[in-house]
């Protein structure tokens, strides 16, 4: 291990609270990053399915684990907006987006549990690197959950010029909408419900998925097949499984398509720094990534 020797300050505890995330590698990308810095860090899931508890009880778990001495708590699916309403303070990001992934317990004794948003930061920064030339006058999203609102506001800080936002819940699609166009001017965003999808998407530069549909829990295909043509990318920011049916299907029609690799990475390494104050090295948790992520 590389790095001084750790002292009482340098060791941490984390956690991930979601639901049916026995698969996620942010346990191994944390501990391996902290490896390299001489840092004791664990990082444990909080499982709602495993421990039988509703999403709604998200405030509980934060307070119990502010009490046990957590340093902090990454937040997924689906407790990102819930979670919001338990927590003293938001950064300007999370209060932005209306969704927090990292919680920082900070003050002596962890007096203060404090919500950020790295998902917006994590999707901008893999957007990047995967689709930096890509065009982006008019985006597709589907999903208009706690994840979404953080791919919507990532697009349209980052140079997309018109996002249509897609789900299944109306209302929540118009909510985002709502403060999408507050906040990045009126007209930037509209709302479709998924039968509009054949009309929108063959004038569409990229489609972006970010619902659960193709996890394990969750299998499937998001929209029908056949409205993916090769003029399309596709980017799903599911990870588990790497490759979801959507991108094996959007692949076999000729579709550029990117999984949620890179965002998973880069959320992970802004939400160590908010944790430890150590600067990641990004390229090295990409590379642990691709470890863990190699066929077995």
């Amino acid at each position: 291990m590389n790095g001084p020797a750790p002292t009482p300050r340098d060791s941490y505890l984390i956690g991930l609270i979601g639901s049916g995330i026995g698969t996620s590698f942010s346990p191994a990308l944390h501990e391996r990053e902290a490896d390299r810095h001489g840092l004791r860090y664990l990082y444990r899931l909080i499982d709602l399915d495993r421990i039988g508890a509703d999403p709604t009880r998200v405030g509980e778990l934060v307070r119990a684990a502010r009490g046990m001495g957590y340093r902090g708590l990454n937040i997924t699916h689906p407790c990102k907006q819930l979670v919001v309403e338990h927590l003293d303070e938001l950064s300007p990001q999370a209060e932005a987006v209306g969704a927090v992934n990292t919680v920082v317990f900070e003050g002596t004794g962890g007096g203060r549990a404090v919500g950020h948003n790295t998902d917006v930061t994590g999707f901008a920064a893999s957007l990047g690197r995967e689709l930096a030339d890509a065009p982006r006058e008019h985006v597709v999203q589907l999903g208009a959950g706690g994840a979404g609102a953080a791919v919507a506001h990532a697009l349209l800080t980052h140079g997309t010029g018109h996002l249509t936002v897609v789900d299944l819940l109306t209302d929540r699609a118009v909510a985002l909408v709502g403060s999408l166009n507050r906040r990045f001017g009126e007209g930037r965003a509209t709302v479709s419900a998924p039968g509009g999808l054949p009309a929108l998407l063959p004038r569409a530069d990229g489609l972006v998925h970010a619902t659960p549909t193709g996890t394990p829990a969750h299998p499937g295909l998001p929209l029908p097949a056949d409205l993916l043509h090769p003029g399309l990318w596709v980017v799903d920011i599911v990870y588990r499984p790497l490759e979801t049916e959507l991108l094996r299907v959007a692949r076999a029609r000729g579709c550029a398509a990117h999984n949620g690799v890179g965002m998973v990475v880069f959320q992970a390494a802004d939400a160590f720094r908010l944790f430890t104050g150590r600067e990641p090295d990004r390229a090295r948790m990409l590379a642990h990534a691709a470890e863990l992520t190699e066929p077995e």
